[in-house]
C-alpha cells in the first residue's frame, strides 16, 4: 500500500521534469470529494524547436528552469524534503483508509433506519402518530386553511368521505424514488419518458460498502415485479483506490474511483428500452431497386447506467475523449447517489436537499450590475425598434395589435 521511498525519490529526481506523467495515461477518475481527476498524456514530438518553445511558454517549464538554476547542494536538500513529503503522503493515505473503514462501520448503524424507511415508502409499515410528529411550515399553512374552511357554513360531508376513501387506497409513498430522480437535475437528464413506468417499480436504493481488496461500494437498486425485466435487483459496482501512484505520488488527493462495473438486465421480450429499431431505405446503385434495412441502435435511457464503458486493465491504455467524458460523468453520478441521494432521500423528495445545495453557491459581485446594464441596453434596443415608435395612423400599428391578440 505504501510507496517505496527510494523508488519514488529516483522517479522524482530534479534532473527530470517534475510532475511529468511517465505512462501516457489518459484516465478519468473521481476522488472522495467527487472532483474529477484526469491524468494528462505526455506530449511527444520530433520537432525539437517546437518542444523548446512549449517548454519555455509553460509554467512547468519555467519552474523547471528555476530549479535547475539552484546550486547542487540546494537541489540535494530539496530531494530530502521530498522524501519527507512522501512519508506524509503515505500517512495521509492511511488516514483516508481508516476514514473509509469508519464509514463502513457507521453505514451498518444506519442500515436498520434505512430499512424502516423502505418499509414506510412501500406501505409495509404504517408509522404511529408519535413517529409522524413533525412540525413544519406546510403543516402550519394546512392548519390555517382548515380554520378558514371550517368558518364557512357549507355541508361537504360527502366530499370529505370521498377524500377519506381515496386516501385509504394510497399505499406508502407512491413514486418516491422516481420523484427524487425527477427533482435532481443530473438524474432528470438521464430519465426518459419510457423509463418512468419502470422507475415506478423502484422500491429502494442501498449502498453496500466494500472495505478493502478492493475498496469501493456497490449501489443496489431494488425493483418490484414488473413487465420489463425479471431482475429484482440491479447493481452498479464502483472500485476505488487509496494509494499514491508510484510515478506521481504527490498527485494523491484521497480515495478515488477509477473503475466501475454494471450488471446484466434480463429484459423481457420487446421491453428493452435501451435499444430501438430503425428502418432505412436503400437504393441499389445499378438496378435502382429499393430495399428496407432494419438496424438496432442504442436508445437514450436511464438504464444505460448499468452498462458503463469498459476501462482497460492496462494502466497505460489510452481512452478517447468521448469515453473519458462518459466515465467521468458516470463516476460523479455514482458518487452523488452514494453520498447524497441515499443518506438524505426524503430531503430530495421534498426538494429541501436541493435548497441546501443552492446555498453552497454564491453569486459573483458585480454580476447583478452587469445584468442590469444588459437589461437596460436590451430595453433601449427594443424601444428603438418597437412598432409603437412608428408614426401613428399607419398599418404597422394595426398589425402589432393583431399579433398581440393572436
Amino acid at each position: 500500500m505504501t510507496t517505496n521511498p527510494e523508488r519514488a525519490a529516483n522517479a522524482s529526481d530534479m534532473d527530470s521534469v517534475e510532475g511529468e506523467d511517465s505512462n501516457n495515461d489518459v484516465g478519468s477518475k473521481v476522488n472522495l470529494s467527487g472532483r474529477p481527476v484526469r491524468a494528462t498524456a505526455i506530449l511527444r514530438s520530433t520537432d525539437v524547436g517546437m518542444l523548446g518553445t512549449l517548454h519555455h511558454l509553460s509554467a512547468q517549464g519555467l519552474e523547471l528552469e528555476q530549479m535547475q538554476s539552484l546550486p547542487a547542494a540546494v537541489k540535494r536538500r530539496i530531494k530530502a524534503l521530498k522524501q519527507l513529503q512522501l512519508v506524509t503522503t503515505n500517512i495521509e493515505a492511511k488516514f483516508y483508509e481508516e476514514v473509509h473503514a469508519l464509514e463502513c462501520e457507521y453505514s451498518q448503524m444506519c442500515a436498520p433506519l434505512y430499512q424502516k424507511r423502505s418499509e414506510i415508502i412501500s406501505g409495509a409499515y404504517e408509522p404511529t402518530d408519535e413517529q409522524c410528529a413533525w412540525e413544519s411550515d406546510e403543516d402550519e399553512e394546512g392548519l390555517v386553511n382548515d380554520l378558514k374552511s371550517k368558518a364557512k357554513i357549507v355541508d361537504k360531508s360527502a366530499e370529505k368521505k370521498d377524500e377519506t376513501d381515496n386516501e385509504a387506497d394510497i399505499k406508502g409513498i407512491p413514486d418516491f424514488w422516481l420523484t427524487i430522480f425527477k427533482n435532481v437535475g443530473t438524474l432528470a437528464e438521464m430519465v426518459q419518458d419510457h423509463d418512468e413506468p419502470i422507475l415506478k417499480h423502484l422500491t429502494d436504493i442501498k449502498v453496500n460498502f466494500l472495505k478493502s481488496n478492493p475498496m469501493g461500494f456497490i449501489l443496489e437498486f431494488y425493483f418490484s415485479a414488473n413487465d420489463y425485466f425479471s431482475n429484482t435487483v440491479l447493481t452498479k459496482e464502483y472500485i476505488m483506490k487509496c494509494a499514491p501512484e508510484q510515478n506521481d505520488p504527490f498527485s494523491f488527493e484521497g480515495p478515488e474511483i477509477f473503475k466501475c462495473k454494471g450488471c446484466t438486465i434480463d429484459w423481457k421480450k420487446g421491453k428493452n428500452v435501451t435499444i430501438k429499431t430503425i428502418k432505412k431505405n436503400q437504393k441499389h446503385k445499378s438496378r435502382g431497386s429499393m430495399r428496407t434495412v432494419t438496424k438496432i441502435v442504442r436508445n437514450d435511457s436511464f438504464f444505460n447506467f448499468f452498462t458503463p464503458p469498459i476501462v482497460p486493465e492496462e494502466a497505460d491504455a489510452d481512452l478517447d475523449d468521448e469515453t473519458q467524458a462518459l466515465l467521468t460523468s458516470d463516476f460523479e453520478i455514482g458518487h452523488y447517489i452514494r453520498e447524497r441521494i441515499v443518506p438524505r432521500a426524503v430531503l430530495y423528495y421534498t426538494g429541501e436537499g436541493l435548497e441546501d445545495e443552492d446555498e453552497d453557491y454564491e453569486e459573483e459581485e458585480g454580476d447583478d450590475e452587469d445584468d442590469d446594464d444588459e437589461d437596460e441596453d436590451e430595453d433601449d434596443e427594443e424601444e428603438a425598434s418597437s412598432p409603437t415608435n412608428a408614426p401613428s395612423g399607419g398599418k404597422q400599428g394595426d398589425d402589432t395589435n393583431e399579433c398581440k391578440q393572436q
